[in-house]
C-alpha cells in the first residue's frame, strides 16, 4: 500500500483498487456509487476486525463478560464494545476519508470528522443496547446449537458462564455490525461526504 499525493489530496492505494474498479464497471452511471459502496464495505471488514479484535481481548483479559459468580456482568460488556467501536470508528474515518471518499475536501476534516463521529455515536448507541440485552439470551440459545461441533474438536470440553457471555456477545456484535455498517453507509454518504460528486 503506498500513500499516493495528488495535488493538495492524499489517497490510499491498495490492491483491492483494481478488482472493485472492475466491479463496479459493470454498473454504468452508478458505478461511482458502487465503488464507494464496496470500498466502504472493506472498511466496514477493516473495522470490525479491529472491533472484534479488541472485545475479545478485552473479554480475555481486564473485562471478562461475567462476574465472579458466574452472572452477566452488563457493565464490563458495555464497557469492552464500546472500547471496541471507538477503535474501530478512528479506523474507519481515516480510510473512509483517504481512501473511499478522497474527493470529498470541501469540508475541513473537523467537521468530516465531528459528523462521522455522531453518525457512528448513534450507531454505537443503538448497537450497545441491542448487544447489553441480547448477549446473555443468544449465549444460551446458541451454546446448546454449538456444543456437538465443538465437541468434536475437544471432547472434554463443558460450557461455563463466561463461554456462553463471550459467545453471546460476538453473535450479538455480529448482528449490530451489519445493521450499523448500513445506517453509517447511507448517512455518511449524504451528510458527511455530501459534497462527493456522483459520477
Amino acid at each position: 500500500m503506498t500513500n499516493t499525493i495528488q495535488g493538495t489530496r492524499r489517497m490510499i492505494r491498495n490492491p483491492l483498487d483494481a478488482p472493485i474498479l472492475a466491479i463496479a464497471a459493470r454498473f454504468g452511471d452508478k458505478s461511482k456509487e458502487v465503488e464507494r459502496f464496496l470500498k466502504f464495505a472493506v472498511v466496514g471488514f477493516i473495522g470490525a476486525a479491529v472491533d472484534f479484535g479488541t472485545v475479545i481481548m478485552l473479554q480475555a483479559t481486564l473485562l471478562p463478560p461475567t462476574n465472579g459468580a458466574g452472572e452477566p456482568n452488563m457493565v464490563n460488556v458495555a464497557i469492552a464494545t464500546s472500547v471496541a467501536f471507538i477503535a474501530a470508528v478512528i479506523s474507519n474515518f481515516l480510510w473512509n476519508r483517504y481512501w473511499t471518499y478522497p474527493d470529498s475536501r470541501t469540508q475541513s476534516v473537523r467537521k468530516q470528522l465531528a459528523l462521522f463521529v455522531f453518525i457512528s455515536f448513534m450507531g454505537w448507541f443503538a448497537r450497545t443496547i441491542w448487544i447489553s440485552i441480547a448477549f446473555s439470551f443468544l449465549g444460551k440459545f446458541l451454546m446448546p446449537a454449538l456444543l456437538p461441533v465443538i465437541h468434536i474438536l475437544r471432547p472434554t470440553y463443558i460450557p461455563s458462564y463466561a463461554a456462553e457471555g463471550k459467545l453471546g456477545t460476538l453473535m450479538a456484535q455480529l448482528i449490530g455490525v451489519v445493521v450499523v455498517m448500513f445506517w453509517n453507509f447511507f448517512a455518511n454518504r449524504y451528510w458527511t461526504y455530501s459534497d462527493v460528486k456522483n459520477k
